[in-house]
């Protein structure tokens, strides 16, 4: 384990409690991103681009050595739901808090920084990446994007996210899919008004409603263990309005869409939106599509979970090998996309409240055992 006193464990509570009391939605973080860089503006090693690809911000130290280039990423928004907890450090912001944890990710990362200021490697480049809008699928292909990215070039990528139900600080790991590919769809469908007495002279939405409803359910592949596992989760439904004699116009469905990996879930939406297109045309319905929160898929490189088993064997930390992948999107999949890499996950209890739950809050327990294992990952690559 990382050798951090008293003190400096104590100060990256108050970081993090700091951090979860004002929480902030997807692309509103610059209170956030406004602490995390003031922090690291302290640490001369280090080079730091904010406002990347939104509130984002990369902090760059570069031995000036031959090496590998690595990456270590956290997210740093939070998400829409009212606290119920009544410590202290509860959010300020009605109906926005820290329910998946991230403010102990980006702590975690803020205490590997000031690690490595005080321990500067002696080849190769660190990146660290404290990245916004990871809840909405955006905040990775908007800091991709960005020309403070153009150069960086990652040969490993790295990140973790603590995992409720599981034993404290126990690594959880996986090769190849480590999490699903998500994505979220709006159906609206626009058809005419009629008196309720006529509804023939109208056209109402609400079979053709059913029928999508229907046929979407009988795409439905419910087991983990498919390789062809789709799981469609209705969201919000919405039909005409409370105008007792009006016959319905409009009508709108919203799912959200996963698949283990990218292709598959592609395919099946391509095939879905062809569907409804048709089922739209025979109802005599104009119809609107609208995707949103993208996730690709988390792929696992076995070099890089081969990294993270050495690492959290360095730290003489219990290791989980999971045989299926979690259910859950993570917007880092996009980095794995592009760059070798791999996410894992830090046992946050087995009795912790699970994630995106009012009740939840990130254990301070495992901040030295995150910051250890991204410590050994870095000394295992640039020796």
């Amino acid at each position: 384990m990382i050798n951090l006193n008293d003190t400096q464990i104590s100060n990256l509570i108050k970081f993090r409690q700091t951090i979860h009391s004002l929480a902030e939605l997807s692309g509103e973080e610059k209170q956030t991103a406004n602490l995390i860089a003031n922090r690291l503006r302290n640490l001369e090693n280090f080079i730091l681009s904010e406002n990347v690809g939104g509130y984002s911000i990369l902090a760059v130290y570069d031995s000036g050595k031959p090496g590998k280039t690595i990456m270590f990423r956290a997210d740093i928004d939070a998400l829409p739901i009212d606290e119920i907890n009544n410590f202290e450090y509860k959010s300020i912001n009605k109906n926005v808090a820290h329910k998946c944890g991230h403010d102990g990710h980006l702590t975690v990362l803020v205490g590997f920084a000031e690690w490595i200021n005080l321990n500067p490697p002696k080849s190769g480049k660190i990146i660290l990446l404290f990245q916004a809008s990871e809840e909405n699928g955006k905040g990775a292909n908007n800091v991709l994007n960005d020309i403070a990215f153009t150069d960086i070039n990652p040969d490993y990528v790295f990140a973790f996210h603590n995992l409720p139900g599981f034993p404290l600080n126990e690594i959880v790991i996986k090769e190849g899919t480590f999490t699903a590919s998500v994505s979220s769809m709006i159906f609206r469908l626009k058809g005419k008004t009629s008196h309720a007495a006529e509804p023939e002279n109208g056209i109402n939405p609400t079979y053709a409603i059913a029928e999508i409803i229907d046929f979407i359910k009988e795409l439905n592949i419910y087991e983990v263990e498919d390789p062809d596992f789709f799981l469609a989760t209705p969201i919000y439904a919405k039909i005409g309005e409370k105008a007792y004699g009006t016959s319905a116009e409009n009508a709108e469905i919203h799912y959200t869409f996963r698949a283990w990996e990218s292709s598959l879930l592609e395919n099946n939406l391509n095939f879905i939106k062809n569907k409804i297109q048709s089922i739209a045309e025979n109802h005599q319905l104009e119809v609107y599509i609208e995707t949103l929160d993208v996730f690709h898929n988390t792929n696992n490189h076995s070099e890089a979970v081969n990294l993270i088993r050495e690492a959290a064997k360095k730290t003489n930390l219990d290791m989980k090998e999971c045989q299926l992948p979690f259910k859950w999107g993570e917007d880092f999949g996009l980095f794995t996309q592009k760059f070798k890499g791999a996410m894992f996950c830090i046992g946050a209890g087995e009795n912790s409240p699970a994630l995106h739950h009012a009740d939840y809050d990130f254990p301070d327990e495992i901040i030295a055992t995150g910051i250890s294992v991204f410590k050994n990952i870095s000394i295992l690559i640039n020796k």
